[in-house]
């Protein structure tokens, strides 16, 4: 998948900042119920925050880092336990404007 550039980046936070988390991982980690429940939410909405609530820093990197790979999705910004993730569906209208 190829990187978003900054406008795009800044287009999608503005877009992320209403959302509310859609997914949350909860103390004990991933679990397949979750993974298939943020593929599906992905899959929909293009856009979507995610909550990951593990205790240490180090976990919740390691954890978004795996979620973008696993899902083919791409950071758009992380603040506290709260991740906002973005893959296109090329079967829906596009989230970003052109410039």
């Amino acid at each position: 998948m190829k990187t978003l550039d900054k406008t795009q980046i800044k287009q999608l936070k503005a877009l992320a900042h209403k959302l509310k988390p859609i997914v949350t991982v909860g103390q004990h980690g991933m679990k397949d119920s979750i993974n298939d429940e943020l593929a599906i939410a992905i899959e929909f909405h293009q856009l979507m925050k995610v909550k990951i609530n593990l205790g240490d820093r180090v976990e919740r990197d390691k954890l978004v880092e795996e979620l973008t790979k696993e899902h083919n999705a791409e950071l758009v910004q992380r603040i506290g336990n709260i991740a906002v993730l973005y893959r296109r569906n090329f079967d829906k209208e596009n989230l970003l404007k052109k410039s």
